[in-house]
């Protein structure tokens, strides 16, 4: 008996047979729709949700893009970008194409951002469908996400395909133009990047800076007290009315000479309450900063993993499962719902001083419109604890997912409370005053769920402060010793990949969906080594950064480049025409391109002391440095005019 032809509602799309999502040259069935993804596991993921009358393609990425070989765009026609298909994309295209003409309707289900908007355009150019295109957007591959989707097509983002557009263009320009000076003036194979030298620069001006540290000498001077039983310690906090300035050790000793002979007793007592909120969900820039310091992941390794969790995972019976909403924003923000689920959770398996009486609100940072469009990073289903999905996991994606997960729960959760102490110790009618410092937790609160990280040029936090004993106004305690340290200024750290992250997301430089190649183009072209998770210039990174700012001064300043990056995101939000924020970029880039002096680039960068003395082995005559198209090399003087033939690298 054939059952009844029931058209079953959104809600119940995840019951029906899943969606046919292989790819195949054998012709699809007619009629239809077609959702086209950019991964295989996403398509597998999506695919489940869908039922029958879905065929899901994957573009496995970009279809079309500007050409290698060539600038691939029309600077003097209002820099018009050739597009052109991917060699290793024609089949994938092709297949496409032939899907979507049996199709009735096509829907373009490509990540909500710029680069997934961009594929969706260039998918459309390339299809005319007439009307029967629509852009489908969802934030997390969850049943009720596609359903909502799907039941609310919508157009394609011009504005978001103008802000990559822009973007693609400004970053082909620079790679394209400033890349063959670095070639002539050291060797070929180097590149340069418009936010990737941003980034060098950044960690070269601190090696700079650590270089041209003087350590200067200083003491300290602590007393280690006892109370009761209890030992604690107190510092040397002023002398004379002034904060202590000890540059010798005779200095030193000659105040330890005169603090060991003094009573200490407590002249001042201040207690106090003190709250640290519950950390926001995780952003891209902020998830990659937690891994890197509590995880060891270089942001590279936590963006892969992050896009599998996203993606989907096989979970058993469930089939594969979007673990995580997208993982490339900028916003705090978290829907209602979800909220929900995570007030539930703690409700029922933590103490309802756990849960505070209304939801924690969360501001972002730069809070700009564009950045607002997405949630922030969090699991898909609370109930999907990291302990019950774990033997499916991969070992970083099970590591990654405990990350976000705890934090996301922590987020809704009630602040830490520490009893903050003060006391001090006014010796010798004002001349030493010694104070310590002390805390102790009342009130765990989020820490119960999560652990915030530091690393070693982080203040200070009330976490680190040891407990000192209950002391009040009057009493006396013990003097054990007084003990002076030596110590040396410091200068400031290397950039670990955290702080490297957090400094370009201040600066506004680049987007933190891009950190990750970024920082992994510094390592593979040998321009930055990590030695101890910090990062140092090499030579060649160095020298490729003396030649650009020789070359481009404005062009690679911090400022320009975050006004570039302000100037994309108002594209997408439309307050500004791509093309503009073009013509801001090439004017200066322009004129610093007609002025490159490659002779002299390669005399300033390059120590050719050596090579003016020299005479040439063959005929004698003065030796020279020339460029080629290889990079510098040298040669004889009378090389040009084919009287010598002496050359070398």
């Amino acid at each position: 008996m054939k059952p009844k032809k029931k058209r079953a509602p959104r809600r119940k799309a995840a019951e029906n047979p899943p969606a046919e999502t292989e790819q195949t040259d054998a012709a699809p069935a007619k009629g239809g729709a077609l959702v086209i993804v950019e991964s295989p596991t996403k398509a597998k993921t999506i695919g489940k949700y869908l039922g029958r009358g879905y065929t899901v393609k994957a573009t496995v990425g970009h279809l079309r893009d500007l050409p290698k070989r060539e600038l691939g765009v029309d600077v003097e026609n209002g820099f018009t970008p050739k597009y052109v298909t991917i060699k290793e994309k024609a089949k994938t295209l092709a297949e496409i194409k032939k899907a979507a003409k049996a199709a009735d309707r096509v829907l373009l289900a490509t990540d909500p951002d710029r680069e997934g908007e961009a594929i969706a355009w260039h998918v459309a150019s390339q299809l005319n469908g007439n009307g029967k295109v629509s852009r489908v957007l969802f934030h997390e591959i969850t049943k009720d996400a596609v359903a909502e989707a799907l039941a609310n097509p919508l157009d394609i983002d011009q504005r978001k395909v103008d802000a990559q557009q822009a973007r693609r263009v400004l970053d082909r320009l620079v790679g394209y133009k400033a890349s063959p000076v670095l070639w002539k003036s050291i060797k070929t194979g180097l590149s340069a990047g418009r936010v990737q030298t941003v980034a060098l620069r950044l960690i070269i001006e601190r090696e700079e800076e650590i270089r041209k540290f003087v350590p200067q000498e200083y003491w300290t001077i602590a007393a280690d007290l006892e109370k009761d039983g209890q030992p604690f310690q107190a510092r040397l906090q002023k002398l004379g009315g002034h904060k202590p300035e000890i540059k010798t050790e005779q200095a030193a000793r000659d105040i330890v000479a005169e603090v060991e002979k003094l009573p200490f007793v407590v002249t001042s007592v201040e207690r106090g309450e003190r709250r640290r909120k519950a950390p926001a969900p995780f952003t891209t820039s902020t998830m990659q900063q937690e891994a890197a310091k509590q995880l060891g992941f270089s942001a590279g390794r936590t963006m892969r993993a992050a896009q599998k969790l996203y993606e989907g995972v096989e979970l058993g019976d469930q089939g594969s499962v979007g673990l995580i909403t997208y993982m490339r924003t900028d916003s705090v923000r978290v829907s209602d719902a979800a909220i929900k689920q995570a007030r539930e959770y703690i409700n029922a398996q933590f103490d309802k001083r756990y849960l505070p009486e209304e939801p924690n609100v969360h501001k972002g940072g730069r809070g700009s419109k564009v950045q607002d469009a997405h949630e922030a990073i969090r699991p898909t289903e609370v109930g999907l604890k990291p302990d019950d999905v774990k033997k499916y996991l991969e070992r970083d994606l099970f590591k990654l997912y405990q990350l976000i997960w705890r934090r996301f729960l922590a987020s809704q959760m009630s602040p830490a409370v520490y009893e903050a102490t003060k006391v001090d110790f006014d010796l010798a009618n004002g001349r030493f005053l010694f104070r310590a410092t002390g805390s102790r937790v009342l009130f765990d609160g989020y820490h119960a769920l999560y652990s915030d990280a530091h690393e070693a040029e982080d203040a200070k936090t009330l976490d680190s402060l040891a407990p000192i004993p209950p002391l009040k106004e009057g009493d006396r305690v013990t003097l054990k010793q007084v003990v002076p340290s030596q110590h040396f200024t410091e200068p400031p750290p290397r950039y670990s990949e955290a702080s490297l992250v957090k400094e370009l997301e201040r600066l506004g430089i680049g987007r933190p969906s891009t950190y990750a190649a970024i920082i992994s183009t510094l390592r593979t072209r040998w321009y930055a080594t990590a030695k101890d998770r910090r990062f140092q210039p090499t030579p060649q990174g160095e020298t490729v950064w003396k030649v650009l700012k020789r070359s481009f001064p404005e062009v690679f300043e911090v400022g320009f480049t975050a006004q570039m990056e302000n100037e994309l995101d108002k594209v997408e939000e439309g307050d500004l025409d791509w093309k503009a924020v073009l013509g801001d970029f090439w004017g200066p880039f322009n004129r610093a391109l007609e002025a490159v002096d490659i002779n002299k680039i390669i005399h300033e960068v390059h120590d050719l002391s050596g090579v003016a003395a020299e005479k040439c082995p063959k005929c004698g005559a003065p030796l020279e440095v020339k460029s080629g198209r290889f990079g510098p090399y040298i040669a004889c003087s009378r090389y040009a005019s084919k009287e010598c033939d002496y050359s070398r690298s």
